[in-house]
């Protein structure tokens, strides 16, 4: 049992990882503060009693199964391969919103037969009768074997994987692959290419938990709430745009008749609408109007408020938005009851 009332939040150390995790994690307004690239603890201003531990991105996920960390951001697709089954690891935001990429099997160009994965499970069967196995060559086997037999594959033998896995079919030591992409520029520069049904999982950056490590101690449950709640309300901002307008009427009453004759486009709850008290002389009343729309109907709301003769029409992505509670949180809070804290307070 790790002694402290400290959270421990576990980092990627390096690289382009390191870059997005640190970007998202500033847009949050969670700087962290590293004090060179050979330090491999840190801070973080807004959670001042938390301690960042560095670490390599597949580490991560360990990191957290055995306790040294709290919580940590590392890759949806190595969580599902070496922890989905482990009772202390809970996945609190499974995206947040980089380094989106795809676990998929590719085989080679040259196998023109062999589109789908259909195709790939009579190939096995093929080679089965030849007195031989599909070699599939991947870092995923829990994720890839699952996949393979759920879509009917079941003759193939899991290879090691080695370096580039987009070079094993060329070296020999395996005949396909399953191996993580983000625009298949590198499969098809190998030769290699995709097939219907082979993909095995969608990942991205996510962050996860140890409910047993917060179960022991109540503070650092406390500070992970400022942590996962910023996360989330940053995430959900993202998707929502604030309108403001100044629209011309006879009253309060007229603004909200019109603003809310399309139900779609008057706001999350509705307009909020103010009196506006121009500089200079003006005909008729005029009210200052705002309302949140998701960001796929902006233009949509625009137009709406045009109809109703608005002007000085401005945008603005909010850097948060919070709800009535955490629902990230109160997921976390229920898996550390569950757990058998009995120390988790409600917040």
């Amino acid at each position: 049992m790790r002694d402290g009332r400290h959270l421990r939040i576990a980092l990627t150390s390096k690289g382009d990882y390191e870059e997005a995790t640190r970007r998202f994690l500033n847009d949050a307004g969670l700087s962290v503060w590293r004090p060179n690239p050979r330090q491999y603890t840190g801070r973080i201003h807004a959670v001042p009693d938390a301690e960042v531990l560095f670490q390599r991105t597949e580490d991560i996920v360990h990191k957290v199964a055995d306790g040294g960390a709290d919580i940590g951001i590392t890759g949806y697709d190595l969580v599902a391969e070496h922890a989905m089954d482990d009772p202390a690891v809970h996945v609190v935001l499974e995206d947040l919103g980089f380094r989106h990429c795809q676990l998929v099997v590719a085989v080679p160009e040259s196998w023109l037969d062999v589109t789908t994965i259909d195709d790939l499970a009579d190939l096995s069967i093929d080679f089965k009768r030849r007195g031989r196995q599909l070699r599939v060559a991947t870092k995923f086997p829990n994720l890839v074997g699952d996949h393979l037999h759920r879509n009917g594959v079941n003759y193939f033998e899991l290879t090691a994987a080695h370096g580039a896995l987009e070079a094993a079919p060329a070296l020999g030591y395996a005949d396909v692959i399953a191996d993580l992409t983000q625009t298949g520029v590198t499969l098809r520069d190998n030769h290699l290419r995709p097939i219907e049904g082979g993909v095995v999982l969608n990942a991205q950056a996510c962050l996860i938990a140890n409910v047993r490590t917060l179960a022991e101690e109540p503070e650092r449950l406390r500070q992970a709430r400022t942590f996962i709640e910023l996360c989330e309300a940053r995430i959900r901002s993202r998707g929502y745009r604030v309108i403001t307008a100044n629209v011309p009427g006879a009253s309060v009453d007229d603004i909200v008749r019109r603003i809310v004759s399309n139900i779609d486009l008057a706001g999350e709850m509705g307009p909020t609408i103010a009196p506006v008290y121009p500089k200079r002389a003006a005909t008729g009343s005029w009210f200052s109007v705002s309302i949140i729309v998701p960001a796929s109907k902006l233009l949509a709301a625009v137009d709406h408020l045009r109809e109703a003769h608005s002007s000085g029409i401005t945008v603005a992505t909010p850097e948060y938005m919070f709800e009535v509670r955490s629902e990230a949180f109160a997921a976390l809070q229920a898996a550390v009851c569950a757990f058998g804290s009995g120390g988790a307070q409600r917040w």
